[in-house]
Formats: C-alpha cells, sequence, structure tokens
C-alpha cells in the first residue's frame, strides 16, 4: 500500500525552520500513526538510466518504479508495442522495418514525446531506460524539451561484467537463468541447461563496446546531472546508492520532502493512510 505525507502545519513541533507554504497554522488533518517505511512519492521525477549488459539495469529499474511509482519506458518494449497497436508513428517504423533498416530518430522521438504526452506518466513521472543511446538522438529529444532531472549510470567493471555474462546458464523447462558463480543452480538439472547464443565472452566484448561508444556519445548532454552508481556490488547497496540520489532531487523538487528528510519528527511529516 502507498502512503503519503500530509502536506500540514499546525505550527507546533520541531523549532527547525519550516518551508514558507507550510507554516500556515492549519489544523492538522486525520489521526495521526506511528511512524512507518513510506513509500516516496514520486514529484514527478524525470529519470534516466543506463547501464552495460549484465549491470543489474533491469533488477534496479524494477525496484525504482516500486519505490517511486514512475512510469517505465523502454524504447525497444515502447516500439513493438506502437507497431502492434498500428498508432501513426507504428505505422511509420514498420514501414523502416520491413525494409531491414534502422527507425529513424524523428519517428521514436514522436513515440517517447506522445508517450510521455499521456496522463499517467505526468501524474507519476517517468523512468527512460536505455534511451538516449548516441548524439543524435539525445540532440533530437532536447529539442523537443524532454530532459530528465537526473542521468543515473550503473558503472560496472568490463571484467566483471564479461564474468556475469559468460556464467549465465538457461533452464529451457523452468526459463530460470542460473549463474555458474553467482546463482549456482540445482546438480539434478545442470546437464539440462543451456547457454545463450550471444553469452560468449567474444560477443559481450562487443556489445560492451557498442555500449561504451554510446555512452560517450550522450554524456556531454548530461552531464551536469548524471550521478555514476557503482554497480559491482549487491542489489541493495546499489539502490541505496540509487534511492539516495533520487531522494536528493525528490527534496530539490519539493521543500516540504527536504524539511521531513532533516526533521522526520515534525507534525507536518506525520505519515497519513
Amino acid at each position: 500500500m502507498q502512503v503519503q505525507r500530509m502536506k500540514i502545519s499546525n505550527g507546533r513541533g520541531s523549532s527547525a525552520a519550516r518551508p514558507a507554504a507550510f507554516t500556515t497554522g492549519a489544523r492538522r488533518m486525520g489521526p495521526s500513526h506511528r511512524r512507518q517505511a513510506v513509500v516516496m512519492a514520486s514529484a514527478n521525477l524525470k529519470v534516466m538510466i543506463a547501464g552495460a549488459p549484465a549491470a543489474g539495469k533491469g533488477t534496479q529499474c524494477a525496484k525504482i518504479i516500486e519505490k517511486y511509482n514512475l512510469v517505465h519506458i523502454s524504447v525497444g518494449d515502447l516500439l513493438r508495442d506502437e507497431v502492434k497497436n498500428g498508432t501513426p508513428a507504428g505505422k511509420k517504423a514498420k514501414e523502416f522495418m520491413d525494409k531491414g533498416v534502422l527507425v529513424p530518430d524523428e519517428v521514436v522521438v514522436e513515440m517517447v514525446k506522445n508517450r510521455l504526452a499521456m496522463n499517467d506518466v505526468k501524474e507519476n513521472g517517468w523512468l527512460l531506460d536505455g534511451y538516449p543511446r548516441s548524439a543524435s538522438q539525445a540532440e533530437a529529444i532536447e529539442k523537443e524539451s524532454i530532459r530528465p532531472d537526473i542521468f543515473l549510470l550503473i558503472d560496472v567493471p568490463d571484467s566483471i561484467l564479461i564474468d556475469r555474462v559468460v556464467g549465465r546458464r538457461l533452464d529451457p523447462v523452468t526459463g530460470e537463468i542460473y549463474h555458474l558463480k553467482f546463482k549456482p543452480p540445482p546438480a539434478d538439472i545442470v546437464s539440462r541447461l543451456t547457454v545463450r547464443s550471444d553469452d560468449t565472452e567474444e560477443k559481450a566484448k562487443v556489445r560492451l563496446d557498442t555500449h561504451h561508444k554510446n555512452v560517450d556519445a550522450v554524456i556531454g548532454y548530461y552531464k551536469d546531472i548524471m550521478i555514476k552508481i557503482d554497480g559491482n556490488r549487491s542489489m541493495d547497496a546499489v539502490f541505496g546508492d540509487i534511492s539516495k540520489a533520487l531522494d536528493a532531487v525528490v527534496a530539490n523538487k519539493d521543500p516540504l520532502e527536504a524539511f521531513c528528510q532533516s526533521v522526520p519528527e515534525a507534525d507536518e511529516c506525520r505519515v497519513y493512510e
């Protein structure tokens, strides 16, 4: 269940300076509850996230969505959905796909722009996953005033990423993915496990080279808002740093949130269901 702070003040509580907007002396509303872990209100966060193959980006996206209630936008998924649903942009994209050529940036940007204009995104904010991937894409969305509050880059050494990739094994029966070192499979199923065709050291190096070129091409547009996250740790440790970075953005966007981070015991910061 998601809970949020009620933006109220009765002028009591901590003597710390309150944001001017919350010192009106309004009567406290509703019954107070024992303070509990709060799912942060998204405050319409706009987040971009990048990470190499096997860096754990998918796992962190899921955690971000759960905590901050953002709308996850993967351009690959968006492209497939638009084509499947026969939208105007999808029809344009299909023409290029049927010819076996890349979909032009302007068509993809149109899809992204349309998705960001939908009500769920306006109400909750967005998490743009793995896009833009080139300078031309970054330039195109900049022209459309599509800019994040923060650009997260999950950084893992190439040697670790290659180790993560080449050790992966797929159980064709259950669909479960194991890793020979990090998530060993049960002994009784080892013989049936398979290796994905692209989970080789050679192909992993090619994918990593492509990733680095993509990131190098776009970070110039976001270097002032980029936070590099050390991804060579546990999933929880990585998400801890991501949460700190996003919480700081929320606090900057919401003066009450900033106040409550410094004075959580204040009346304004009580949690209401």
